[in-house]
């Protein structure tokens, strides 16, 4: 009878020693994939469509302090809706990532040169920028890799925004290329359910 042969005690421990990737893992790696199919030409006009999208959204327009963020190239870029705000003199305030505590805190930014690069290479308010309390916002524009129809979201897995948005009453809507936007995601009890999801060609408002 032939014999099997065992593995090796090294490819056995290597076996045992190789973890199976988290399903969250496993969501933004082929989410990332997806975005990066989307060719620049795609990029710019989905992210226009998006602005325009936004312009008109009531939780927007009906906002007085409310937080954004700089895109990252992989993000729609929603510069141009938060210039026309700045023009407008519309109370702004951008995420700044405070070292000593390990967490965002939010500051009021007036202008595009008041904000420098930060620790993770994205543009946050300078240090003189004024801080403010969460529970003074009442709208907050939110990046992700991913976002679910019943509003969960799928950060890039530090949990820095969860724990931002934990403490922040107000509106909070992702926004995201319709690429990202799927049924259901994993999501664990830290994580914070949105109340609506904004891509270029859909408004999914949570809990409607």
């Amino acid at each position: 009878m032939a014999r099997v042969a065992r593995p090796s005690a090294a490819a056995a421990s290597g076996l045992m020693s190789n973890p199976v990737e988290d399903p969250k893992g496993l969501v933004r790696r082929e989410l990332r994939r997806a975005v990066s199919a989307i060719t620049p030409e795609e990029r710019a006009g989905f992210s226009a469509q998006l602005c325009e999208r936004l312009r008109l959204l009531t939780p927007w327009r009906q906002a007085a302090w409310v937080l954004v963020f700089c895109p990252l190239p992989d993000e729609p870029d929603v510069k141009p809706v938060i210039t026309e705000a700045f023009a407008t003199g519309r109370l702004l305030s951008f995420p700044r990532f405070d070292g000593e505590t390990g967490a965002y805190e939010l500051c009021q930014t007036r202008a595009w040169d008041e904000l420098v690069p930060g620790r993770f290479g994205v543009l946050e308010p300078a240090a003189y920028c004024p801080r403010l309390m969460a529970n003074q916002l009442d709208f907050a524009l939110v990046p992700g890799i991913g976002f679910s129809l019943d509003g969960d979201r799928l950060g890039r897995g530090k949990g820095y925004y969860d724990r931002l948005l934990a403490r922040i009453p107000g509106f909070k809507c992702g926004v995201a290329f319709d690429c990202q936007l799927v049924t259901r995601l994993p999501a664990e009890r830290h994580d914070i359910r949105l109340n609506g999801i904004l891509t270029p060609t859909r408004w999914q408002l949570i809990g409607s």
